[in-house]
């Protein structure tokens, strides 16, 4: 995708209706980190507009952030308790929060945000970082799943209705390992492209960046209720913690 820059991305009017359509499992997103954390200090990566971290905060536990977009912080601020939400404007491979925390943790295919492998290793290592002796790393994500086509190219169609429709462009690099896609937003009176680039892994890969960070996998999960993982499976909840 030529001219992309992740800095660039989930600003202006794409953070502003990040919130439109939630996923519907924040509830049980919350509630999974609340057991794990067991009181602790929590920290976001790529918290974006707080879906999580400020629910989270509610339940009486401190939650810090970093974040690369400033607009989504903006859209954070404005929401009830935002502003007790301590967020660095930065690039969460490498911002340091000067603290430690029980758990770290990064959600909802953040990670492919960070589109080299190298940059996805940096970010093990940073969560790494903050954790505290005893704390634990959280990755959640989508398992990639094949494209239709030879060429890497394919299209996605959803909520087709009389008066709009939401297209997915796509093209994956196998190389790589980098999907790249715009979503298009087709209505009767406007045309609204989002685009978008992703690097895909699988669970064994994350893994590995683990070890090199000095972590270990101490539990994978299918969803947020502790459902096992298996080859059914469309996501992983994937729990490391220090070596």
């Amino acid at each position: 995708m030529e001219g992309f820059r992740p800095e660039d991305s989930f600003r202006g009017d794409v953070a502003k209706r990040y919130d439109d359509e939630l996923r519907g499992d924040e509830d049980e997103t919350v509630q999974f980190l609340k057991e794990i954390a067991g009181g602790r200090d929590c920290l976001e990566l790529a918290v974006g507009t707080g879906r999580i971290a400020l629910p989270l905060a509610a339940v009486g536990l401190r939650v810090d952030g970093i974040e690369l977009s400033p607009d989504m912080i903006e859209v954070l601020r404005e929401k009830p308790g935002g502003s007790e939400i301590e967020v660095v404007n930065g690039d969460m491979t490498a911002v340091d929060m000067g603290r430690r925390y029980g758990v770290v943790y990064l959600v909802f295919n953040s990670i492919g945000n960070v589109i080299t492998q190298d940059g996805q290793v940096k970010c093990f290592e940073n969560a790494a970082r903050h954790l505290d002796e005893d704390g634990v790393f959280l990755l959640e994500c989508r398992v990639p799943t094949a494209p239709k086509r030879d060429d890497g190219g394919f299209v996605e169609v959803s909520h087709p209705g009389t008066g709009s429709v939401h297209i997915a462009a796509c093209r994956y690099d196998p190389v790589s390992q980098v999907l790249d896609l715009s979503h298009i937003d087709i209505g009767n009176d406007m045309v609204r492209m989002v685009p978008l680039r992703l690097r895909l892994a699988y669970p064994p890969e994350f893994d590995l960046m683990a070890r090199c960070a000095g972590l270990k996998l101490e539990q994978r999960y299918g969803g947020w209720k502790r459902e096992p993982f298996d080859a059914r499976s469309w996501r992983h909840i994937s729990v490391y913690r220090k070596r």
